[in-house]
């Protein structure tokens, strides 16, 4: 079984300057799941955010709702630049501490329909998974049989990973603890039948974000593990150190867990 670490844009870059990477969160993000990795070997996919990158570039073209025109074509060549930027200093980073890291690049084999991401090749992933690798994909453009072209978040690219790859966690890093209530606490737990009683406190995020913010990526999560009722997902801080070596060795629980009603904790 699989465990998909994301690492938010909100976390690794600051969503607020355009193409502002956090280097010291990175750096101290890949000791920790390097030194859990090695630790206690799983077999491991790691997804980022374009965070800063490539959403400044993608809401000035509005790559996410279409691209048709030429300025708009050469907007979402530019938006896959950007993105395939911040790739690179993740990957630096993941590289340095020893991970035997393979790029996946989503946009290469990618095809939406109207928004919604219905073909991506596993094979490459699964071949890698095998032979002891740790595949590397991220939130990305992608070709689109109604739109001509597309945004597809890190979230939608691992919702489609989890819905064809035996996958048993998936770890969502952002720079909040959790998803909070309407009195600012953290919800420990969130269900098909509970997301209900809580969406009207959930906002976007902070900083330019054409993925649709907390909302979309909660019940895009909500909706995974309808489909596969044995996942669980954690919603957590990855900005406080050590939380996510302790959260893959099971050493500890934070912020929010997303699981089927019918699954105990």
């Amino acid at each position: 079984m699989h465990t998909l670490i994301k690492l938010g844009g909100s976390v690794i870059t600051n969503k607020r300057i355009e193409n502002s990477f956090n280097a010291d969160v990175m750096k101290q993000l890949a000791h920790e799941i390097a030194q859990a990795w090695y630790t206690k070997p799983t077999s491991l996919i790691i997804g980022h955010g374009s965070g800063s990158f490539g959403h400044f570039v993608a809401h000035r073209y509005g790559t996410m709702t279409g691209v048709k025109s030429p300025e708009q074509w050469r907007g979402f060549a530019e938006v896959g630049r950007v993105a395939g930027e911040l790739n690179r200093l993740v990957m630096d980073e993941l590289v340095a501490v020893g991970l035997p890291i393979l790029k996946i690049q989503p946009s290469a084999s990618a095809l939406c329909r109207d928004g919604e991401l219905i073909q991506m090749a596993l094979h490459p992933l699964e071949t890698a998974l095998e032979h002891g690798l740790v595949p590397l994909v991220y939130g990305d453009i992608a070709l689109d049989e109604v739109r001509g072209g597309t945004i597809i978040s890190t979230e939608t690219i691992m919702t489609y990973l989890a819905k064809n790859l035996p996958v048993a966690r998936v770890f969502l890093l952002g720079d909040v603890d959790g998803v909070f209530d309407s009195d600012g606490q953290v919800i420990p737990r969130i269900t098909p039948n509970t997301l209900a009683d809580y969406q009207s406190a959930l906002g976007g995020s902070y900083g330019t974000d054409v993925t649709g913010g907390m909302f979309a990526k909660v019940r895009d999560m909500v909706n995974l593990v309808k489909a596969r009722p044995h996942l669980s997902i954690r919603i957590m801080n990855g900005g406080v150190k050590n939380h996510l070596l302790h959260a893959l060795t099971n050493d500890l629980q934070t912020g929010t867990l997303i699981i089927n009603d019918s699954v105990d904790d």
